[in-house]
């Protein structure tokens, strides 16, 4: 407030000032209706590089907080949840093989990637034990989810925020069987076709997630690398074999 009301007293004194030194309206007019003329260009120029540049500003703070509540999603529950359900699939050879992150993969690894991942079906076995112990992790993790659904933050995010229906609906259908072991074959089929949907989507971010922390944290990207949920061979330790 202070230095407005500074720069319109100015405004004003300027001015004023010219005008009793110098006695010249004609030149003070002429100048002024000149700046008057073409001020509303300059208004709108200023405006648009402000709000231009304001709006990226918000939009990288708004991208940063997303991608910090997709990093806690996938430490706490996505990588071990790709690595549970992984491992119904039959065919996880072959994510094994085109999903096998390493810290030298380039934009064209990434690009692949998502095309194998969008379309690939992959077709799952049943395991009751399996499914079991699936069903007691994504119950503990089910108040976290649904935390997530509630940060705002992902309001602008459709994919993470389709990816999280997905995951609570498979914990909710899980959730409602107190009694996996035992299932009809029809109820175990749907059962599939839920994983499949939560872990197409799961499979999609974490390749996204992974490309983000490649271009703006590699020290986060190599633990990243060393947890792939793919990658059978992979170690927290370095120079550990197995």
């Amino acid at each position: 407030m202070a230095v407005a009301l500074a720069t319109a007293g100015l405004a004003v004194a300027l001015p004023v000032t010219h005008v009793a030194v110098f006695h010249d309206w004609y030149n003070l007019s002429f100048y002024w209706t000149l700046e008057l003329a073409f001020l509303p260009v300059q208004v709108l120029l200023v405006t648009v590089i402000l709000e231009r540049v304001l709006g990226e500003r918000e939009r990288q703070a708004k991208m940063h907080k997303m991608n910090m509540v997709i990093g806690a999603f996938f430490s706490e529950v996505g990588v071990e949840g790709i690595r549970r359900i992984i491992g119904f699939c039959g065919e996880s050879g072959d994510f094994q093989q085109h999903l096998a992150v390493d810290l030298h993969w380039g934009a064209e690894h990434y690009q692949a990637a998502s095309r194998f991942a969008r379309g690939n079906a992959c077709h799952f076995e049943h395991d009751a034990l399996m499914l079991a112990e699936l069903r007691g992790f994504l119950l503990q993790k089910r108040e976290f989810v649904l935390q997530l659904l509630q940060n705002p933050n992902l309001l602008e995010h459709d994919r993470f925020t389709g990816l999280l229906w997905a995951l609570c609906h498979l914990i909710e259908e899980l959730a409602a069987r107190p009694d996996v072991s035992r299932l009809p074959d029809p109820d175990v089929e749907h059962l599939k076709g839920d994983m499949r949907r939560a872990f197409n989507l799961l499979v999609i971010e974490w390749l996204n997630y992974m490309e983000h922390l490649k271009k703006s944290y590699p020290y986060i990207y190599s633990l990243a690398v060393r947890t792939n949920p793919f990658n059978p061979g992979a170690r927290v330790v370095f120079g550990d074999k197995g």
